[in-house]
C-alpha cells in the first residue's frame, strides 16, 4: 500500500503596507496586489506623517513608499522604515523621478524602484521578486543607474537635445506635466491622433514604453528639466 500524497503546504501570504496620497493610485495598486492569491494589502497612508505611524505599527513584509508626498519626501519614510526594521523589504513607488532621486532612495534602503505607470499588474512579481532577495527595477531606471557609473559622455547627453523635434518637445513637456492627449491637442491646436503620433514618435526615439519612462528618461538626458 502506497503512501498518498503529502499536500502541498500553503504559498506564505506577503504582507504590504503602501504609502501613497493619491487615492485612484492607491486603488489600483491595491486592487493589483490582492488580485495575487500571495499578497496581503494591510494599511495605506497618504503622508509622512501617517505613513511614519503605519511603520511604528509594523505588520508588514514589503513597504511600498511613493516620494512626493503632500507633507514631505518619502525619502524620510524610508530611511526611518529601513532603521527600525531590516528584515522588511522596500520598494520606491513614483511618477516621475530624477537620478538624484534615484540614489537618494538606495541610499536610504530601497531595495527596488517602480515607476507608476499602466502596469500595475507586474507589481505583484516585484515584490516577489524583492523578497527572494532580488531588487526590481524599471528597465528605464536601470539603464540610468549604470550610466551613473560609466564615464561621463557630454556628447552623448547632448545628442539627446537633438532627438526631438520642436514639436514633440512641446507635447513631452505637457505629458510631463500630466495632461491628456485630449487637453494636449486643444492646447497646441491640434488633433488627438496627432497627438498620439507625436507620443508613438518619442517613446521610439527615447526607446521607452510609457509616459513615466518618457519623462524620466527625458529628464536624465536633459532634454526637460523636471521641478525638484
Amino acid at each position: 500500500m502506497t503512501d498518498a500524497p503529502s499536500a502541498q503546504a500553503p504559498q506564505p501570504i506577503v504582507r504590504v503596507a503602501v504609502v501613497e496620497d493619491d487615492p485612484a493610485a492607491l486603488e489600483r495598486i491595491t486592487t493589483a496586489l490582492e488580485a495575487a492569491p500571495d499578497i496581503l494589502v494591510t494599511a495605506s497612508a497618504p503622508n509622512t506623517a501617517t505613513g511614519k505611524t503605519l511603520i511604528d505599527k509594523g505588520g508588514f513584509d514589503v513597504l511600498l513608499c511613493d516620494l512626493g508626498l503632500p507633507d514631505g519626501s518619502g525619502i524620510g519614510l524610508i530611511r526611518y522604515a529601513a532603521q527600525k526594521y531590516a528584515d522588511v523589504d522596500i520598494m520606491v513607488i513614483t511618477i516621475f523621478a530624477d537620478q538624484d532621486k534615484v540614489l537618494e532612495s538606495i541610499k536610504a534602503g530601497a531595495r527596488g524602484y517602480l515607476l507608476k505607470d499602466e502596469r500595475f499588474d507586474s507589481f505583484a512579481e516585484s515584490i516577489r521578486e524583492v523578497r527572494r532577495g532580488g531588487s526590481p527595477i524599471s528597465p528605464v531606471i536601470a539603464r540610468q543607474l549604470l550610466k551613473e557609473f560609466q564615464p561621463r559622455e557630454q556628447e552623448a547627453d547632448k545628442k539627446g537635445l537633438e532627438l526631438l523635434s520642436k514639436r514633440e518637445l512641446e507635447v513631452l513637456k505637457l505629458l510631463a506635466r500630466g495632461f491628456t492627449f485630449v487637453e494636449i491637442g486643444d492646447i497646441l491646436k491640434i488633433g488627438r491622433s496627432t497627438v498620439a503620433t507625436y507620443v508613438k514618435n518619442i517613446y521610439q526615439k527615447l526607446e521607452v514604453n510609457s509616459r513615466a519612462e518618457a519623462v524620466f528618461e527625458a529628464s536624465s538626458m536633459g532634454v526637460i528639466n523636471m521641478p525638484r
